[in-house]
């Protein structure tokens, strides 16, 4: 047991205001960072993964940042015409499938309602209650910026919870 004494010190420490630590940067060579840099850089990590996503959107519309496409990976061929290479890179343009998509819940089954909310929690690290609002403000972007083979999988687990998902 404790003494009236080390109670009384006990309250008067947990009354007192908590102080955050100074951030440290480990392995930076570089100048301080601005206060005002440091809030923001706190207010983002706050952020969950959807006001994340949202955020990221906002910026690149304000700033007009336009989406990156990755590259597709090919060798050109050795030894072959100019003319010939470069039509043939027209011809590759031409084939070349969309590897970045957006990923959309349109609708659900009222009966599988359940089952497609804890996909949307468990895919998007939600709270129940935000999923559940999630998946009943459908028609809605999922998920943006995902690899073809990501975003079929996913698209494949909602179909089978009877979601309704297209690929944009």
């Amino acid at each position: 047991m404790l003494g009236r004494g080390a109670r009384r010190s006990i309250v008067r420490l947990a009354q007192l205001p908590m102080r955050r630590a100074p951030s440290v940067r480990l392995n930076s060579t570089s100048a301080p960072v601005d206060p005002k840099i440091s809030k923001i850089v706190e207010d983002i990590s706050k952020l969950t993964l959807l006001e994340t996503s949202s955020l990221i959107s906002e910026l690149k519309t304000q700033l007009n940042i336009p989406d990156i496409a990755m590259p597709v990976a090919g060798a050109a061929p050795a030894g072959g015409s100019a003319p010939a290479a470069a039509e043939e890179a027209k011809e590759e343009e031409v084939k070349e499938e969309k590897s970045i998509f957006a990923i959309k819940l349109e609708s659900f089954d009222a009966k599988s309602k359940p089952k497609v909310i804890k996909e949307v929690k468990n895919l998007l690290g939600l709270s129940l209650v935000e999923a559940k609002k999630f998946v009943e403000a459908a028609p809605k972007v999922l998920k943006d910026n995902v690899a073809k083979e990501d975003a079929d999988k996913i698209k494949a687990a909602l179909e089978a919870l009877g979601a309704k998902v297209t690929l944009e």
